[in-house]
């Protein structure tokens, strides 16, 4: 296994690089390995697929911090690839931030992001909105404060974009990157002009999420200071609809031969559940 300084290492080349990487969005250690078996340089482990994968619950932050945390430590080691992961608002405060960072990275990621989103959904209100400025800043620097490993990636994420517009995101972004963060998450951004806006007021890497069409052109987006796109989590539902398909083709009296080419193979198998390490441990040790 890659020591986890040496994988926040590498996801620190990638974010200092010239080029823009889709990262695999995973959700668990098969799928990890299967997405190290394809050469990704980078994985996503997103706060919406945790609480799918873990709770079989939509993304309103029921997840707790613990619960997420264990998730991550079967993912890291399954899979010596870099893990990035969405840690949503920190659970919390400031405070709060940094026990996440703690746990966090005593788990095995290479970076997290931070969110400036009001979370969860405040009582009586329609639609999250952002934390002040202030309260985001006091965030970040816990964030940072907290790492015990210096390589441990810290990334500032902002939704500004979608709630305030070009000019509170590029004001958010300038005073982000003034608390020691290593890059910035820009979460909504959905025209050239934007990510062009956000280039010229940072320093910093970018990262862009689940972009529209317009954002697809991976040159457009490295020219523009964009390392790391996210392309969604469709893994994580195109595994649930193939379990869900399985089952209704198995309750509805389907024979089981019948899945013979919708399964995996026995050669994504020895793949996904590392079947040739522990054949050639049986032979070292249990002989």
């Amino acid at each position: 296994m890659t020591l986890l300084s040496e994988r926040r290492k590498q996801y620190r080349r990638v974010l200092e690089g010239n080029v823009c990487v889709h990262p695999a969005s995973v959700f668990d250690a098969m799928s990890a390995r299967m997405a190290e078996s394809l050469g990704f340089e980078v994985l996503m482990f997103a706060g919406s697929i945790a609480s799918g994968t873990v709770l079989g619950a939509p993304d309103l932050v029921v997840l707790t911090l613990t619960e997420f945390a264990a998730q991550i430590r079967r993912i890291t080691r399954g899979s010596d690839v870099p893990l990035m992961v969405d840690a949503d608002h920190g659970y919390g405060n400031a405070l709060n931030v940094m026990r996440t960072v703690e746990e966090l990275e005593s788990a095995g990621v290479a970076g997290l992001t931070i969110e400036d989103t009001v979370l969860p959904a405040p009582f009586g209100k329609q639609g999250e909105g952002l934390v002040s400025l202030e309260e985001m800043l006091g965030k970040l620097r816990a964030a940072v404060a907290a790492r015990q490993d210096p390589s441990l990636v810290v990334i500032g994420r902002t939704q500004a974009l979608r709630d305030g517009g070009i000019a509170e995101a590029e004001k958010r972004v300038r005073a982000y990157q003034e608390t020691g963060v290593d890059a910035i998450f820009l979460a909504g951004a959905s025209k050239r002009e934007e990510v062009e806006a956000m280039h010229r007021a940072a320093r910093l890497p970018l990262i862009v999420g689940g972009a529209p069409p317009a954002l697809a052109d991976r040159a457009f987006l490295a020219a523009n200071g964009v390392r790391i796109a996210l392309q969604g989590h469709h893994p994580f539902y195109a595994a649930a609809k193939a379990v869900y398909d399985t089952l209704k083709y198995l309750r509805e009296g389907g024979a089981p031969a019948g899945l013979k080419d919708c399964v995996a193979s026995e050669e994504l198998l020895a793949v996904a559940l590392k079947q040739n390490d522990y054949k050639r441990w049986q032979g070292a040790y249990l002989r």
